[in-house]
């Protein structure tokens, strides 16, 4: 947090992903729409070990908003299962690779193993430098804006520094970087769905019909590429233009 337009003392980029399509992948092909969960997981794994040659310093994947718990029971309950196999058995590789993994979103109504899993994870991975990763689980954006607005709401100026700060408190973890510089969503849908509205106020956004589970390392580069070819005015006037008009 604290990366406000104009502020640009950082060497990568903050690419936020919503991964979309993996149900739909997997029903195309005539399987559960678990198998399409599981595929995305392994997607997870490739994307995450592109980051480096792409100049990305954090990577922020929603991974189950607050929404999805209207889902079929058996779909949650293997989706919550597929996020505490890939915590626990991610930790020693994101240690290894200098990965700092961290979950957003309320915690209230995941269950013990998987509060367990989080927490071990987080400790452990604590002192990674390479990359911060975090996993936006149960994760309402508006709620986040809501929670943060009460808890300031008080008769004194509020910096917008200040409010980011706030924003997931409460007993809902919230991002403690800076904002997005890049907002990508998979499988063809153009909207944002509450995820980290607050943040992505500047973000450049890059919407791709690709499913989830086939999004390569590839599709990325181009996606960052795309992102570099953008000119981030933030309300200004590029320089050569105010040159022009004197």
């Amino acid at each position: 947090m604290g990366n406000f337009p104009g502020n640009d003392n950082h060497n990568g980029i903050h690419v936020a992903i919503i991964m979309d399509g993996s149900g739909r992948w997997a029903q195309r092909r005539g399987l559960p729409r678990s198998a399409g969960h599981r595929a995305g997981v392994d997607a997870v794994r490739r994307v995450v070990e592109s980051t480096p040659d792409l100049g990305i310093e954090a990577l922020t994947l929603y991974a189950f908003s607050s929404d999805n718990w209207r889902r079929p029971s058996e779909e949650v309950a293997n989706l919550m299962q597929l996020l505490e196999e890939y915590l626990r058995t991610q930790v020693s590789t994101c240690v290894e690779k200098g990965v700092r993994l961290r979950v957003l979103g309320s915690r209230t109504r995941l269950s013990g193993p998987l509060r367990c899993a989080i927490e071990v994870a987080e400790s452990a991975t604590s002192n990674g430098t390479t990359l911060v990763l975090q996993i936006a689980l149960d994760y309402s954006s508006r709620d986040a804006i809501l929670q943060a607005a009460v808890h300031l709401a008080r008769p004194r100026r509020t910096t917008p520094e200040q409010f980011a700060r706030r924003l997931g408190g409460d007993g809902c973890a919230a991002s403690d970087y800076r904002d997005v510089d890049l907002l990508i969503r998979t499988g063809g849908e153009l909207r944002l769905s509450d995820f980290m509205l607050w943040e992505c106020a500047y973000a450049e956004l890059y919407f791709t019909p690709t499913m989830w589970p086939d999004f390569s390392p590839d599709d990325l580069a181009e996606a960052v590429q795309e992102y570099h070819r953008r000119d981030r005015r933030y309300g200004r006037i590029p320089d050569l233009q105010v040159a022009a008009s004197h």
